[in-house]
């Protein structure tokens, strides 16, 4: 793992992107993540049902790592219930939960019948998206353990192209922290009733927009500069804070979004304020 400064975040994000392969290869051969692979690959196999699969505790590990919910294998029975609710009905405990990754795993594992059939387990296919999901999150926890702004930049490079409506972004609080802070608004806005907050994404950016790699990628750039300006160690003389405060007038109800010409910015000048 190559260190990254807090500071040198667009530069960290170009150095993860380079050395993203080699990285993955030395998760896959590390003991640890090589032998829940290998353990993965050999059982999965046989799981049909819901019960199945959170009783075996290592495939159990491997798939709750997969989808970055680590910090939730405790929870045995709820996942077991999110697992086998019926997504149809709109009192299910799946339909119920606003955090995404609860969706995604719901979504991806494909359990059915009240969580006693499965086709997906069987299919290589399947198996191998399912590894190469485990070791993209243990690559982004990763980074996360290096810089957090990477992280966000990385997780948000690969949901942009499935966002379709403000709510997307909302749902996945990785996603909305990117959004307010790449458009300027201010973390005050999370608090603010989640049907307005759409209303003000929708209004400051063109959603459609992230369907295009490269207008991304500016997103992105923007969003790194503005995070890393915000964390200096010199933040009130930070030029581009300056530009932010007073973008906002919370009191109002209204948040103004900043606008600024990632272009035109002086890099070397802005290191001085670092």
């Amino acid at each position: 793992m190559i260190p990254i400064s807090a500071s040198s975040s667009l530069l960290g994000l170009k150095i993860a992107d380079a050395t993203k392969d080699t990285q993955i290869e030395t998760i896959k051969n590390t003991a640890q993540h090589g032998r829940a692979i290998e353990t993965f690959l050999e059982r999965i196999g046989d799981v049909e049902t819901v019960d199945q699969l959170v009783d075996d505790y290592e495939l159990y590990t491997f798939v709750m790592k997969a989808f970055d919910l680590e910090d939730q294998i405790f929870g045995k029975a709820m996942i077991k219930s999110i697992l086998k609710s019926d997504i149809d009905d709109d009192e299910s405990l799946i339909n119920k939960l606003t955090d995404s990754r609860f969706k995604d795993l719901y979504e991806v594992m494909g359990f059915g019948n009240g969580g006693t059939t499965n086709i997906n387990t069987l299919l290589p296919t399947w198996q191998n998206e399912m590894v190469e999901r485990y070791t993209n999150t243990i690559f982004v926890n990763n980074q996360a353990d290096q810089n957090e702004t990477v992280a966000t930049a990385l997780e948000f490079r690969s949901k942009a192209a499935d966002v379709q409506n403000p709510f997307d972004i909302l749902k996945d609080k990785e996603m909305a922290s990117f959004m307010r802070t790449a458009l300027g608004f201010p973390a005050a806005m999370a608090q603010v009733d989640i049907d307005r907050q759409a209303k003000f994404i929708e209004e400051a950016y063109d959603l459609s927009k992230l369907q295009d790699p490269e207008e991304v990628e500016k997103l992105i750039k923007r969003f790194t500069i503005i995070s890393d300006a915000k964390d200096g160690s010199n933040v009130a003389n930070n030029p581009i804070v300056q530009m932010m405060s007073g973008a906002t007038s919370i009191g109002s109800g209204r948040f103004v979004p900043i606008t600024l010409n990632i272009s035109t910015i002086d890099f070397a000048s802005l290191k001085a304020y670092r």
